[in-house]
């Protein structure tokens, strides 16, 4: 475990998305006394049945922050609609200026290979936005900070030649409070789509776990020249 205090920023282009995908890092995280901040780019508004989008938005933002009170993080949200986020220099300015806000250590987003646009569009704002804040000759409001590392987290719906390269331990504690956090999101509880997400991710931690040789483990890919390895912490 390393001494200084990092700051995870979890960039994803819903709501739920980095909940599931990396929650029980953050959650390990935020118990060992590091900072953790969401980003929602969109809430995800328009994958409910019964919901319109404005009423499901608001669901949403609602489960968000109980999420993020549950794991001991902060969350933001930008203003983009679900299946409309776009890949332009507004949307990497506004990711850009708040990487230079919160000053994060780590970075995860989404990987590019998705069968979902806005999941796509993650991270070609993502390595611009950490390109832009990084840049001390971007004039901005506030002065430049480089996120020193990038991850993309382990998405079922992100699989085109997502290799996973790092995987981080998830300890008990840190597994109970993610899957209770879960159980605040009605679309993992599978009351919109019928998949079962809480089920899916719960098994997919024993599924990345096991070769490494812990019990549960958390998965992501790294950019390309990043070292594989087998970690308790990033």
């Amino acid at each position: 475990m390393t001494d200084k205090k990092q700051h995870i920023l979890a960039i994803g282009g819903h709501a739920g998305d980095m909940d599931l995908t990396t929650g029980a890092v953050t959650a390990k995280y935020t118990q060992a006394g590091h900072k953790v901040t969401f980003l929602h780019l969109t809430p995800g508004e328009r994958g409910h049945p019964k919901l319109g989008s404005e009423d499901y938005a608001k669901q949403k933002i609602e489960e968000a922050h109980k999420f993020a009170d549950i794991v001991g993080a902060d969350v933001r949200f930008l203003a983009y609609k679900d299946a409309e986020l776009p890949v332009d220099e507004e949307a990497k300015f506004l990711v850009a200026d708040i990487i230079r806000e919160v000053k994060p250590d780590i970075l995860i987003t989404h990987w590019k290979g998705s069968m979902h646009k806005d999941h796509t569009n993650s991270p070609a704002i993502v390595e611009d936005a950490r390109f832009y804040a990084g840049l001390k000759t971007i004039i901005r409001d506030l002065p430049s900070h480089f996120a020193s590392q990038l991850f993309y987290a382990d998405n079922w719906e992100d699989p085109y030649d997502f290799v996973p390269e790092v995987f981080i331990d998830i300890p008990e504690e840190a597994y109970e409070t993610w899957v209770r956090a879960m159980n605040v999101y009605a679309y993992a509880r599978g009351e919109t789509s019928g998949f079962p997400f809480i089920e899916y991710y719960k098994a997919l931690t024993i599924v990345r776990g096991a070769p490494a040789g812990f019990k549960r483990a958390q998965a992501f890919m790294v950019p390309r020249g990043a070292l594989h390895k087998r970690a308790q912490f990033f």
